[in-house]
């Protein structure tokens, strides 16, 4: 069968921080797009990024 969907980088053009309107950067092992300006990382579940403050965690 197949594994869940993976998350299109290309899809980076497309997104920004909904916080900062910032670039985000991808991390593929933590599977989270993230926003170094705004100090968030949001999660990507079934190769959906899950763009909403309230799911991200901070970053240090």
């Amino acid at each position: 069968m197949t594994d869940s969907p993976e998350f299109d980088p290309k899809m980076l053009e497309a997104l920004v921080c909904p916080r900062t309107h910032s670039a985000l950067s991808y991390d593929p092992e933590k599977q989270e797009l993230v926003s170094k300006q705004a100090r968030l990382a949001f999660p990507i579940r079934g190769g959906i990024p899950v763009m909403l403050i309230d799911e991200a965690r901070e970053i240090e």
